[in-house]
């Protein structure tokens, strides 16, 4: 949610950046509420200041012993428009309101102005393996290992969904609990939050109205699935202020994700690349407004020491206005390189939401004991998507015999198992 009062002041600049970010949220209807909703409160104020004016001279007459009958009708027609002008003033609060949260967060100056055709490719790490073979897609390696089920998965809940067994579902549990020590050595506190949460919990952390239609609702209940720890975490500290001295607080959680994927019919159907579910290990910080960007490329770094410890290939792109998340001011994604597709592909998306969340959420902290509230920044990022880091290491370290060899780093959690070998029975 953006500052009210930022956008008076800036006007033509934050109309343009609305442009650059393809919104087609009214600036106008915006302003017109938002001055409407001042007006009548100047005005409902100094009837407010009239009315307990009055009240006390009527309160000194009767004391007095004196005839306060004359003053009556007054008193209480001004109590009527008081009445009237709060119940217009909450209509015109509840209208602002609604409109406030379809406004996305608007994007740093430093961002390519355009859609993802001029996304800015930052940096890579590795040299993807030239293979002395075609290379396998990861679900055809998967279903030859015996690791990977689509069709019983499929049989159980419909399309993009999948269940693994065996060595390949060890290879998930290595995966996450490998980015959770590792993220939890770095400072980040782990968190297990709940996976089902209400309307205002996916409204503050910028998901609703936006992404209603991607949400899984348990109707009954008046509650979501969520599409990412995000969410939850977000909210972990909503209505709250934090005392001076306690940022940046950092955070780490692994939960199942769920998606509908609304509008993604016919993209990535094979495969685990565009899935209902999903596992995914996420990064989460609160910290005060000056320290954000920089912290932006902490956050970005911890996710990417993921990739390097495993030796996969990736590149860094930094999005530019029309493709960055809604709620970010800027945001890298993370790409790990596939080779069955010859190409990068998505595998992290971090960003810096500075304060559109905890403005929605009203999270704050003071800077000293007495100091007035200021609202936090808050930033996340995937550390890492564990499906996709799942597939990049079944084609990345896939052998011509056509097995996978273990990245080292998660051998201690594989019991120190080298390779997936198919099974020869």
């Amino acid at each position: 949610m953006l500052d009210p009062k930022y956008v008076r002041d800036h006007e033509a600049e934050v109309r343009q950046a609305l442009a650059a970010c393809n919104s087609k949220a009214d600036l106008g209807l915006f302003l017109d509420l938002d001055r409407r909703k001042r007006d009548l409160t100047t005005s409902v104020e100094k009837r407010k200041a009239r009315l307990n004016q009055a009240s006390e001279e009527i309160a000194k007459m009767k004391k007095q012993g004196q005839d306060v009958a004359a003053l009556l009708p007054k008193l209480h027609e001004l109590s009527a428009e008081i009445k009237q002008m709060d119940e217009e003033i909450a209509s015109v609060e509840k209208d602002f309101r609604d409109l406030a949260l379809t406004f996305c967060n608007l994007p740093d100056p430093a961002l390519p102005v355009g859609g993802e055709e001029v996304n800015k490719e930052v940096r890579k790490w590795g040299t993807p393996a030239v293979l002395a073979f075609k290379p396998k897609p990861h679900d055809e390696i998967g279903l030859s290992l015996g690791i990977l089920d689509m069709e019983r998965a499929s049989k159980i809940s419909g399309a993009r969904f999948y269940a693994l067994t065996g060595l390949g579902a060890k290879l998930e549990r290595a995966l996450i609990n490998f980015m959770l020590e590792r993220h939890s050595a770095k400072g980040y506190v782990e968190v297990m939050p709940p996976h089902l949460v209400h309307y205002q919990s996916m409204e503050a952390s910028g998901q609703f109205p936006k992404f209603l239609d991607q949400a899984f609702a348990i109707e009954k209940d008046g509650l979501y699935l969520i599409p990412t720890a995000e969410v939850p975490v977000t909210n972990l500290h909503r209505d709250e202020t934090f005392a001076p001295g306690t940022l940046p607080r950092k955070y780490v959680s692994y939960t199942p994700c769920y998606r509908r994927e609304a509008g993604s019919y016919g993209k990535d159907t094979k495969g685990l690349i565009r899935l209902h579910q999903f596992n995914k290990v996420e990064l989460f910080q609160f910290v005060e407004p000056e320290r954000s960007m920089d912290v932006l490329e902490e956050l970005t770094a911890d996710a990417e020491g993921v990739l390097q410890a495993l030796g996969l290939p990736y590149r860094v792109v930094m999005l530019s206005t029309g493709d960055k998340s809604f709620g970010s001011v800027k945001t890298y994604d993370l790409e790990v390189w596939l080779p069955s597709q010859g190409t990068y592909r998505e595998i992290s998306s971090c960003s810096n939401c500075t304060d559109f969340q905890s403005r929605r959420g009203n999270i704050r902290f003071r800077r000293e004991a007495k100091g007035k509230p200021e609202l936090v920044h808050t930033l996340n990022g995937s550390g890492l998507a564990v499906g996709r880091t799942w597939l990049a290491i079944l084609e990345n370290y896939q052998q011509a015999d056509g097995s996978v060899v273990i990245p080292e780093a998660l051998r201690p959690y594989m019991g120190g198992l080298e390779a997936i070998r198919p099974n020869k029975a």
